[in-house]
């Protein structure tokens, strides 16, 4: 089973001020957000930033290995997705099946993208409902590249992030693990359903 997933629009970004531990941070500085305010030393950033382009990752997570196959592209259109089911074809042992965990992104239904899977039978996909792609593991893994690459770096062309998001892939794929779940599928369905009665229940008083 392969959860694959596209993050369009990640954008090179030129801070105007550099990156400081909330520590460092004055709580009276009016530069900095009330949000951010904290005791803890975690990594913060002023808002201001310069926008140098943006990319679109296509991630595959194959579950059983916790392997992440990616793909860069300048654009995220039907066509480039199917270059990465192609990628994927090519990938995947041929005596396999593969099955795809997608969200609902009228990318992935494209009638181009119809055809191609009509005439590669082994490809199933499946889709997580309408604003729950969280249910996708791949997420996951889009929470690590984020949290500890890319929020971390300043990356001032779209050739010095697609470096850096490979080198994140590199290297979580060197020791890479299958991610899982640390709660069970009744035990995260009886969670929504409480907060769906307290989202409810104030809503109607």
């Amino acid at each position: 089973m392969i959860c694959p997933m596209t993050s369009p629009g990640r954008s090179p970004l030129k801070y105007s001020v550099p990156q400081l531990p909330l520590a460092l941070v004055s709580p009276v500085t009016e530069t900095v957000p009330t949000t951010v305010r904290s005791s803890r030393s975690v990594p913060v950033r002023i808002s201001h930033f310069v926008s140098h382009g943006t990319i679109s990752l296509f991630a595959a997570l194959d579950v059983k290995t916790g392997k992440v196959l990616g793909q860069l592209h300048r654009r995220h259109r039907s066509a480039e997705f199917l270059q990465f089911l192609r990628r994927i074809d090519a990938e995947v042992p041929e005596d396999q099946d593969v099955h795809l965990i997608l969200d609902n992104y009228s990318t992935h239904k494209a009638p181009r993208i119809r055809r191609w899977l009509a005439r590669h039978p082994r490809f199933h996909l499946h889709f997580t409902p309408t604003y729950s792609s969280w249910l996708n593991l791949v997420e996951r893994w889009f929470a690590e590249l984020t949290t500890r690459q890319l929020r971390r770096g300043v990356y001032r062309s779209i050739a010095a992030l697609e470096r850096a998001i490979r080198e994140f892939l590199e290297a979580h794929n060197a020791g890479a693990r299958p991610f899982v779940w640390t709660k069970t599928a009744d035990e995260i369905l009886a969670r929504i359903g409480r907060f769906a009665q307290r989202t409810l229940a104030a809503h109607d008083g």
